[in-house]
């Protein structure tokens, strides 16, 4: 896995680094606040996770296709990156941005992972009504929407699973260093059987349709797929 950049400051560090930390904690603040409004329940989750600890390379659109970047060479570019409202790809076809050099070019075909931005994240969470002694199951994908969830209901009530034995890994251990220690394992949601009995199941993966599975094993199921005309739900307050 590749080194995560340490923009956190700690005891006996330089004034400059205390005031990156308040720097920090004033992005992730107005992160929370473009996405909810201060009363939710999902704000204190937000403004309390740090989103660029979970990618440190992303592929950034250039011309000529996506280009490798680091954030650690550029902790500008990473920190507005990770606070902003977007959607960030994170890898090509096979290829993981966090194996790329920084600069290389990454190979012609059509995203597969991706950072997705926070306002949809919530937004799932919150069609499928996460509560307070929610168990509830999500997909890894980046590890920062796993962060949420952990926030918002306690990482003992969260399980994460991922197809991709290099995310799981990747993730538990970005996870472990900001204290958080949900239940993460590798497990396709789509092909086998859920890992237990959940109230709640969430998938940012595209799932159309949601596997039977998910309606045996759970309460209640919120799945990304692509528009229906259907028109959605409103999402419970909070």
């Amino acid at each position: 896995m590749q080194p995560v950049g340490r923009l956190n400051p700690g005891r006996g560090e330089s004034r400059e680094s205390r005031g990156r930390g308040r720097g920090l904690a004033d992005s992730r603040a107005r992160l929370a606040d473009t996405v909810v409004r201060p009363e939710s329940k999902w704000w204190k989750p937000i403004a309390s996770t740090p989103r660029h600890l979970f990618v440190p390379r992303w592929w950034e659109r250039a011309a000529g296709g996506r280009v490798a970047r680091d954030g650690a060479a550029d902790t500008g570019a990473w920190l507005a990156t990770a606070y902003a409202d977007d959607t960030v790809v994170t890898r090509v076809g096979p290829a993981h941005a966090d194996h790329a050099a920084p600069g290389t070019t990454a190979p012609s075909g059509i995203p597969t992972s991706s950072w997705t931005l926070p306002m949809l994240v919530v937004t799932m969470y919150r069609h499928a009504v996460l509560a307070d002694g929610c168990t509830t199951l999500v997909t890894t994908g980046t590890g920062d929407g796993t962060a949420l969830a952990c926030h918002r209901l306690g990482s003992r009530l969260v399980t994460s699973v991922d197809v991709d034995p290099y995310l799981v890994q990747a993730v538990n251990e970005r996870l472990d260093t900001i204290g958080l220690h949900p239940h993460i394992a590798v497990h396709d949601l789509t092909r086998a059987p859920l890992p237990g009995h959940f109230d709640r199941v969430v998938s940012t993966a595209s799932v159309r349709p949601v596997p039977a599975a998910w309606r045996r094993h759970c309460v209640r199921a919120a799945g990304w797929s692509p528009p229906s005309p259907a028109p959605a739900p409103a999402p419970a307050p909070g």
